[in-house]
C-alpha cells in the first residue's frame, strides 16, 4: 500500500497534536497554512486528505473537522475511514479512450452521457484494454467466459455486437471496439 499523506490545513492545534503522536500513526503528516503551499504539496501527491475545521470550496479530498473537542481513537478512526472511502473511489473510476468506467455503478460515461453496462461488458472492456494487439475470440471465451475454446460458441461475438450497438446509439461511436484480422481491440 502507498503512503498515505494527512494534510493539516490552517488548523495548528491539530498539527500539535498529531504531531506528538507522529510515530504511532500509519501515515506523515503535513502542516500547510496557505493554499499555494497546499497546492505545491499535494500535486505530486496520490493518497492524501486534508483535514481542516472548516469548509474550503475549492479544496478535494477534503475532511471537515468541526466538531470538537474529540476523542483521539475517534478522530483515528474518522480519518481511517476517510482513507479507505478516498481508496475506494480511485479504485472504482476507469479511464479507457475517451471514456470513465464507473466500476461501482457499472456505467461508462463520456460528456456527462451514460451507458449502463453489465458486468461481462465491463469485464470484456477491461480485458480487452489491457491489451496493446488484439485479443482473439478464444482468448476471450477463455478468459472473460471461462469457457473451453473447444467449444463452439458465438458467446463473444454476440455479445461484441450487443456492446458496440449500445455504444453507436449512447456515443454515437461505432469505432470504439473494432475487429481484426485476429480478433477484437479498444480503438
Amino acid at each position: 500500500m502507498s503512503t498515505q499523506y494527512l494534510i493539516i490545513y490552517k488548523f495548528t492545534s491539530l498539527f500539535q497534536i498529531l504531531e506528538e503522536l507522529g510515530s504511532d500513526l500509519n501515515f506523515k503528516i503535513t502542516f500547510v497554512d496557505s493554499n499555494k503551499s497546499l497546492n505545491d504539496k499535494v500535486k505530486n501527491l496520490n493518497n492524501y486528505l486534508i483535514i481542516s475545521n472548516k469548509k474550503y470550496s475549492d479544496i478535494g479530498n477534503q475532511f471537515i473537522l468541526d466538531n470538537t473537542p474529540i476523542k483521539i481513537f475517534k478522530l483515528m478512526e474518522k480519518i481511517n475511514i476517510e482513507f479507505l472511502k478516498l481508496q475506494f473511489n480511485s479504485q472504482s473510476e476507469v479511464k479507457i479512450s475517451n471514456y470513465i468506467i464507473d466500476l461501482n455503478s457499472r456505467e461508462m460515461c463520456k460528456n456527462n452521457t451514460k451507458l449502463k453496462l453489465t458486468e461481462k461488458e465491463i469485464n470484456t472492456i477491461n480485458y480487452l484494454s489491457k491489451s496493446n494487439k488484439p485479443v482473439s475470440i478464444d482468448e476471450l471465451q477463455e478468459k472473460v467466459w471461462s469457457y473451453q475454446s473447444d467449444i463452439e460458441t458465438h458467446t463473444v461475438e454476440t455479445h461484441i455486437y450487443r456492446l458496440r450497438k449500445k455504444f453507436l446509439k449512447t456515443f454515437n461511436d461505432n469505432e470504439f471496439i473494432i475487429s481484426k484480422k485476429n480478433g477484437y481491440q479498444i480503438k
